[in-house]
C-alpha cells in the first residue's frame, strides 16, 4: 500500500476541491474513496495508487489463483505451518472466545485456526470486499454450524470498532498471508497499533510474516509465468475504466515486479509502453514511455525486525512457528490485560 504526499482536497482546474466535486458529480458514495485515491495517484510525480484498490470483485478471484500458482509459495507454506503446528498455537493463544480476521478474503486458512481452537464461539471476518465475505460466511456455515459468524465490512488499515457483542471476550486476531507487508513499516506500526485498540487489553494476535530470501525464489511468485499476476495488476486499470471512466489502454501498460533492496520490499508496477494521455472522470494525465504506476508493495522481513516493529506498537512477542525452508513465520503477539 501507498502514501500520498498530497491532501486529497487538492484543488482542480475549477476550483473546487476534488472532493467537492465527486460529491457533486452524482458519483455513487462506495466510488468516492476510490475515485480520489486514483486522482491523487496519478497527480503524483511518481505515480501510485494504494494496493487496496486491487481487491475488486475480480481482483479477489485472481488473487485466489494466484495463491495456487507453483510459484507462490506463501499460502501453501503458511497453510503447512498452520497444519503442522496447529495444537502448540491453540496450547499458546489459550482458550480464545472470539477469532477476528483482518483481511479476510475467502477464509480458507482460517478453517484450520477455527478447528484448532476448541473454545471458540464466534468468528468475525473483516474485509472490504462484501462477495467475499457472503461467500465465506455461506461456506463457513455450512461447516461450522455451531459458530457464530458476523462478517463485517471494514478498511482495517483504520480503526475499527467490533461488534460489541465481542465485549469482555477474549479475543484473537488474525491477520495471515504476510498483508501487513503491503504496509509501509510507518504503515505496518500504525496497523498494529490500530488493532491493539480494536482487540482490547488482554488479546492476542497472530500473525503471518513472509521472510527475506533469496530473489530467484521471491520475485517468480510476483510474476509468475502463466501471467496471472499481470492480470491481477492491470485489472486495476479495467476497474479504473469501468467504474471512473478511465480510458486506459491496457495493451498500452506491462506488469513488472521489481525488489526494492532499500526498502527491503517487492514492488509491482504497471509500466506506459508508450508516450501516451489517459482521462479519469474527466482529469487528463499524461505518461511517458516507460513510466511507473506504483500499485504494491510486498515488504518482506528478518525475525528479529518484525520483533522490533510488534513491540514498538505496543506487542509483546509470545511465540514463534518458521517452515524448515525458512521462508515464511507466524508470530503470537499479546498485549497486557
Amino acid at each position: 500500500m501507498n502514501s500520498y504526499s498530497k491532501e486529497a482536497t487538492a484543488k482542480t482546474s475549477t476550483g473546487k476541491t476534488r472532493r467537492d466535486r465527486l460529491a457533486s458529480g452524482g458519483l455513487p458514495p462506495e466510488l468516492t474513496e476510490f475515485a480520489e485515491a486514483v486522482l491523487e495517484g496519478l497527480s503524483l510525480e511518481d505515480k501510485a495508487i494504494p494496493s487496496r484498490f486491487l481487491y475488486d470483485a475480480r481482483g479477489s478471484e485472481l488473487f485466489e489463483e494466484i495463491t495456487d500458482l507453483d510459484e507462490y509459495y506463501p499460502t501453501r507454506t503458511e497453510i503447512a505451518i498452520l497444519e503442522r503446528y496447529g495444537e502448540d498455537m491453540s496450547e499458546q493463544i489459550g482458550r480464545a472466545e472470539a477469532l477476528v480476521e483482518f483481511g479476510s478474503g475467502s477464509s480458507r486458512k482460517t478453517v484450520l485456526l477455527i478447528e484448532a481452537l476448541d473454545a471458540l464461539k464466534t468468528y468475525v471476518p473483516m474485509d472490504i470486499e462484501a462477495t467475499c465475505l457472503a461467500q465465506a460466511k455461506e461456506a463457513l456455515d455450512v461447516q461450522f454450524p455451531g459458530l457464530k459468524i458476523q462478517p463485517l465490512v471494514a478498511d482495517f488499515t483504520r480503526p475499527v470498532d467490533l461488534p460489541e457483542s465481542l465485549s469482555g471476550t477474549f479475543k484473537l486476531g488474525f491477520f495471515s498471508g504476510s498483508t501487513i507487508g503491503n504496509l509501509t513499516k510507518p504503515e505496518a506500526r500504525k496497523f498494529l497499533a490500530n488493532a491493539a485498540k480494536s482487540l482490547g487489553p488482554g488479546s492476542a494476535f497472530l500473525i503471518g510474516v513472509d521472510l527475506k530470501k533469496p530473489l530467484d525464489i521471491l520475485l517468480p511468485a510476483y510474476n509468475d509465468a502463466k501471467g496471472v499476476t499481470a492480470e491481477f495488476n492491470l485489472n486495476l486499470l479495467k476497474r479504473i475504466n469501468r467504474e471512473l471512466e478511465g480510458t486506459f489502454d491496457l495493451d498500452q501498460f506491462e506488469h513488472d515486479a521489481v525488489f526494492n533492496s532499500e526498502h527491503g520490499r517487492v514492488e509491482m508496477h504497471l509500466v506506459s509502453q508508450a508516450r501516451q494521455r489517459v482521462s479519469v472522470l474527466g482529469e487528463r494525465f499524461d505518461f511517458e514511455a516507460g513510466e511507473r504506476l506504483h500499485t504494491e508493495n510486498s515488504h518482506k522481513y528478518t525475525l528479529p525486525e518484525f520483533r522490533l516493529l510488534a513491540t514498538d506498537a505496543g506487542w509483546r512477542h509470545a511465540a514463534l512457528w518458521v517452515d524448515d525452508g525458512a521462508l515464511f513465520s507466524l508470530h503470537l503477539l499479546r498485549l497486557p490485560g
